[in-house]
């Protein structure tokens, strides 16, 4: 911007910045679901492992019960293998998950078996969520879901609410 400023000498030319416009992102797009043809990918695949799962989440050892692991193998390489090439795990009925919580572990494993993303109740909780859920999606290579958890925390997550969230 210009502004023309008049003294005893006459007018001066006396440029003035405006402030910078706070910094903006691009939206992150996610791509369309997949979650139809994965399950098309179900059929017939004598690749797939049969049975069910239960996993002991936390240090607590909490349980999801009775997860497919056919479901869990089509929506995510790591599960397919870790239940598909031999590893320990591949005819386990019980699989110890350490490293997060309940809840996140649980909306993982909802996500995966009906591609509806569960970040929990209020805003605070759910940018936590988020937060864990985009971690465990990294780990477990779920790209879509990932992307999911990344959209919500660019609309929720805000110069006030960054630094709490980091430190919980």
């Amino acid at each position: 911007s210009t502004l023309l400023v008049s003294s005893i000498v006459g007018l001066h030319q006396v440029c003035v910045a405006a402030p910078p416009p706070p910094p903006s992102f691009a939206p992150i797009v996610v791509p369309p679901s997949t979650f139809s043809a994965d399950m098309a990918k179900t059929w017939g695949d004598a690749s797939l492992p049969e049975g069910k799962v239960t996993f002991l989440v936390g240090d607590d050892r909490e349980r999801i019960e009775h997860v497919t692991k056919a479901v869990l193998c089509i929506r995510s390489v790591v599960f397919r293998t870790m239940f598909g090439i031999g590893m320990k795990e591949r005819d386990a009925a019980e699989v110890t998950v350490s490293h997060t919580d309940l809840a996140s572990f649980t909306a993982l494993v909802r996500y995966l078996l009906t591609d509806q993303l569960d970040l929990g109740e209020g805003e605070g909780e759910q940018a936590r969520r988020a937060l864990v859920l985009r971690e465990l999606a990294q780990m477990y290579q779920v790209p879509r879901l990932e992307l999911l958890c990344a959209q919500a925390l660019q609309e929720s997550v805000g110069p006030a609410s960054a630094v709490p969230l980091l430190e919980a």
